[in-house]
């Protein structure tokens, strides 16, 4: 059996020029069409016809002649027919194939992580590469992000593979209470690459596939703590979680033991020492009484007022290297009786009958018993003005000029007229204030203006100290009459030559804490201005010594750090109205009925006006609430607060100004329900 492959300009071609090479006729040969003659691509040349042709043995009982004539004629015809169907299938296929390839003609397509392209004559496909993919062309990375294809080149496609280690660290703090391990555990990345479909410009995207490795041991921890000397308060579970966590954290791995806070001595009031709030009261004949709102505390001569209680010690605390942590040493309270009041052993005891007031700045605890002046009638040039130690109650008004001092509270039954009330303690007074000075809290007020003017002088004292000392050191001094009769003339001369001003603030604070007296229940004030006249400012024959120089000093410095200790807010003040006054107090202050107007108002605590505010400046440090502020004539009305704290206005009219910290805003318009404070970000909310 013999075969050849025959190719022609067609089918027809191809076969003869086969017959004529086996010498065969179309019976005596089996035809294959392996390919259809067909045109190139955009018109260039033309494909040839393929066939393949196997000639078949020669079979002894031929037919007759004119019967293997017939059956050539049916076999041509076959060959007809099978030509046609098979051209027309090929035809078919090579139409789909021309439609694909038009549609793919410069275009760039992935498919299951293979890039593939086609080139056209008129365009070029391009690719872009996103994070994580790499592109290869002919088994060289292309570096560029953006690239040109070709489809003569090759072209591979590989995901990135990253890898990050874990991250720790292992930290003491200051005090080696406690050890921690910051982990950040590490990763590896990789990215699978997703489908693109056929454009002349892809970009090749992946989506990440990421797997934590913490290759963090309890080993390592182990050395860390080894190596920072850690012998105490090992954490075996903590250290566990921070070696398998796949997230970053932070583990307390070994903590010490806090020392535990002991308490300073305090005092326990054995009496009710506040005034009791019972509210109006109703009489038998069904009347209201508006007055009977307060019941005052009361003790008799020998009573046990209060009790001190020892410091408890605090338990030592242990660090992690197992140094001990001793406790805060706790002090004892510093107990001061006042008037009226006798320290036995431990307790206060009332040697007078009277109202019992207490006086708490820092560990300092006085109790002292105020008797109560009642006044009948008016204050006023008959009378006379009125300073008492403790307690008054006036019954009728307070007129103009006149003036009301208390060591205590003070209660005034109706209108204080152009007059001055000043008070330790509260003011209530159930009349108009018109015209008039009320302070209530003298004794803090006091405390902190005197505060000022001693830090001052306590500073010119230590340099004066420092002057003396460099020159008592030289030769000169020792021999001179300085080192025998006294400081003086030394201190005469510092004073004229470099501390010129040094008298003029003695004065000053010696006139202040004269002008207090009343109010200066601690001796060391009035003895301070005893030191200052009698080292500084007279002229006599006692000796002046270096150490009596530093002993005032010494004393300055603990009463200005007394001055800044925060005092209780036990004061307060509570009147119905204010017309054209000055009102202050170290507590809160109410207005509970009309209002102020033309006023100006400082509450060191809280302010509540009941009624309006129409012109004058309020202010309340730790917050003011008003019913109705500002003035339809125009008049200036400022509400004031500190940042930090709050104003509530039900009804501010045009024109109305509203301080809170550095912030100022003024109402453009009558506005209701405001409530107005400052963010987090130090800008004003108003809401």
């Amino acid at each position: 059996m013999e075969t050849i492959v025959s190719r022609g300009k067609d089918v027809h071609e191809a076969i003869s020029l086969g017959l004529e090479l086996l010498n065969a006729t179309r019976q005596e040969v089996e035809i294959e069409i392996i390919q259809q003659q067909s045109k190139r691509f955009m018109g260039l040349g033309q494909k040839q016809a393929v066939v393949k042709l196997t000639k078949q043995m020669e079979s002894t009982n031929a037919p007759p002649h004119s019967h293997h004539s017939d059956s050539r004629n049916d076999f041509l015809k076959d060959i007809e027919t099978l030509l046609e169907k098979d051209k027309l299938s090929i035809d078919e296929k090579e139409s789909e194939k021309e439609d694909k390839a038009e549609l793919l003609a410069g275009k760039a397509w992935v498919e299951n992580g293979i890039l593939y392209c086609e080139s056209s004559p008129s365009h070029f496909p391009l690719v872009t590469l996103s994070e994580g993919i790499e592109l290869y062309k002919n088994n060289e990375k292309v570096s560029e992000k953006t690239t040109i294809l070709s489809q003569s080149d090759i072209y591979e496609l590989k995901p990135a593979i990253i890898e990050k280690k874990t991250f720790w660290k292992v930290k003491l703090d200051t005090q080696k209470l406690k050890v921690e391990v910051e982990v950040h555990p590490g990763y590896e990345s990789t990215w699978v690459i997703e489908d693109c479909k056929p454009d002349h410009h892809i970009k090749i995207k992946g989506r990440e596939k990421r797997e934590a490795r913490n290759t963090l041991q309890y080993s390592d921890l182990m050395a860390s703590l080894e190596n920072l000397r850690v012998i105490h308060g090992f954490r075996q579970e903590e250290m566990m979680k921070a070696a398998q966590t796949e997230v970053s954290g932070t583990f307390v791995i070994a903590e010490g033991i806090r020392a535990q806070e002991g308490q300073d001595g305090w005092v326990e009031f054995v009496v009710e020492m506040a005034d009791q709030n019972i509210g109006p009261r109703m009489s038998g004949d069904g009347k209201v009484d508006y007055r009977e709102i307060k019941t005052f505390s009361t003790v008799r001569p020998g009573q046990v007022v209060a009790t001190a209680h020892p410091p408890i010690p605090g338990k030592m605390g242990y660090t992690v290297t197992n140094e001990p942590l001793p406790a805060r040493q706790t002090k004892p309270a510093v107990l001061r009786a006042g008037n009226g009041v006798a320290l036995v052993g431990e307790s206060f005891v009332a040697t007078d009958a009277g109202r019992p007031q207490v006086e708490k700045r820092g560990r300092m605890v006085k109790v002292s018993i105020l008797p109560k002046l009642l006044h009948q009638g008016n204050v006023n040039l008959e009378s006379g003005n009125i300073r008492f130690k403790g307690d008054v109650e006036i019954q009728g008004e307070v007129e103009k000029g006149m003036m009301v001092e208390a060591e205590g509270d003070v209660m005034i039954h109706r209108a204080i007229n152009a007059a001055s009330i000043t008070a330790s303690g509260t003011v209530i007074s159930y009349g108009s204030v018109l015209g008039s000075e009320i302070s209530a809290g003298k004794y803090n007020l006091l405390v902190a203006e005197l505060g000022i003017m001693i830090e001052s002088l306590q500073k010119d004292v230590e340099k004066i100290i420092a002057f003396i000392g460099q020159l008592t050191l030289s030769p000169a001094f020792k021999s001179s009459d300085f080192a025998r009769g006294g400081l003086q003339p030394l201190i005469r001369i510092l004073l004229e030559k470099k501390f010129k001003g040094f008298p003029a603030q003695a004065k000053k604070y010696i006139e202040a804490s004269r002008k207090g007296e009343l109010f200066l229940n601690d001796e060391e004030w009035k003895q301070v201005s005893v030191s200052l006249t009698q080292l500084f400012l007279s002229v006599n024959k006692e000796v002046v010594t270096l150490e009596m120089i530093q002993e005032l000093s010494y004393r300055m410095k603990a009463l200005h750090k007394l001055s800044l200790t925060p005092a209780e807010l036990d004061s307060f003040i509570t009147i119905p109205n204010a017309l054209n006054s000055r009102i202050y107090c170290s507590g809160n202050i109410l207005i509970l009925g009309q209002g102020s107007i033309n006023s100006k108002v400082h509450a060191e605590g809280k302010l509540k006006v009941s009624g309006v505010i129409r012109g004058g400046e309020v202010f309340g440090r730790l917050g003011a609430e008003v019913n109705e502020a500002g003035a339809e004539s125009g008049t200036p009305t400022l509400v004031t607060v500190p940042a930090g704290q709050t104003i509530k206005i039900n009804k501010a009219l045009e024109g109305t100004k509203i301080v809170i910290g550095h912030h100022r805003y003024t109402f453009n318009q009558t506005s209701y329900n405001i409530r107005a404070r400052l963010a987090q970000d130090g800008s004003l909310l108003l809401s």
